[in-house]
């Protein structure tokens, strides 16, 4: 099964390991030091130009996209 994360891009089920919410999680310095190495080595794909709501860390890549954490969880179910 798919999960979609907005602008016509979309994950398998298996391949997420996490959502997190940007505003709650960024604060966190090992958060904000796995995004920075995920963007140094070409790891990080915006899904949007909007504001980012959260990023869903997969098996490969780590998305950012302007869809809510809590609104990408529901779509699990």
């Amino acid at each position: 099964m798919y999960v979609s994360l907005g602008s016509d891009v979309s994950v398998l089920k298996t391949d997420i390991i996490g959502v997190f919410d940007i505003e709650k999680t960024s604060v966190v310095k090992s958060v904000n030091d796995f995004l920075g190495y995920c963007q140094r080595n070409n790891k990080i794909y915006y899904v949007s130009l909007e504001m980012p709501k959260s990023f869903v860390v997969c098996s490969e890549l780590v998305y950012i996209t302007n869809i809510s954490a809590d609104t990408i969880r529901k779509r699990f179910l």
